[in-house]
């Protein structure tokens, strides 16, 4: 009887979990995948330096009770840790959970664009309550372009032009050397 007992418990509470999985929301950068995913861009990953920079814009939004891209400096400054090629940030306020941020920025064209970044590879997305109010920040950073980065050297220059191919071209017509 005890071990039926043991074996029901431990059924209930295996269905239990399993459904309460299946209703909790996802992950912010799951569910920015699977919006990508439906408008033919590629998955996101999480990332650890993004994170922090969206944490950190997040938080000093709220303690400043503003809603604003500047407020720890230019974005190009802040990002320039990622080591991205390309990068975007986006803000915004008022709502507490991530699925209702996410549906404001899939209405607005400025933020989409940004969602729907081509070639972006990795994000970070963080909130912060402000103290005073209790409105929540939200500050989602995503890049991409890390591979070309990486495999051009920041001393490299391209390759000089022919001289023979500049002196042979007397007319650039099309993109055709004539």
């Amino acid at each position: 009887m005890k071990s039926a007992l043991s074996i029901s418990l431990c059924f209930t509470l295996v269905l239990c979990s399993s459904a309460f999985a299946q209703s909790a929301p996802a992950a912010p950068t799951e569910m920015i995948s699977n919006y990508r995913l439906q408008h033919g861009e590629g998955r996101v990953t999480s990332d650890s330096t993004l994170h922090r920079l969206a944490r950190e814009q997040a938080a000093a939004m709220a303690s400043r009770d503003v809603l604003d891209h500047g407020v720890l400096g230019s974005f190009s400054s802040r990002v320039a840790a990622s080591k991205a090629e390309r990068a975007a940030e986006n803000i915004a306020f008022g709502y507490d959970s991530f699925p209702k941020t996410l549906d404001q920025w899939i209405d607005s064209p400025a933020h989409r664009k940004n969602l729907l970044m081509r070639g972006a590879t990795k994000v970070g997305v963080a909130s912060a309550k402000s103290a005073t109010t209790g409105r929540t920040y939200w500050a989602m950073v995503i890049a991409g372009g890390y591979e070309r980065s990486r495999s051009r050297s920041p001393s490299a220059k391209p390759p000089p032009a022919s001289r023979h191919a500049e002196q042979a071209c007397r007319i650039k017509l099309l993109g055709l050397c004539l």
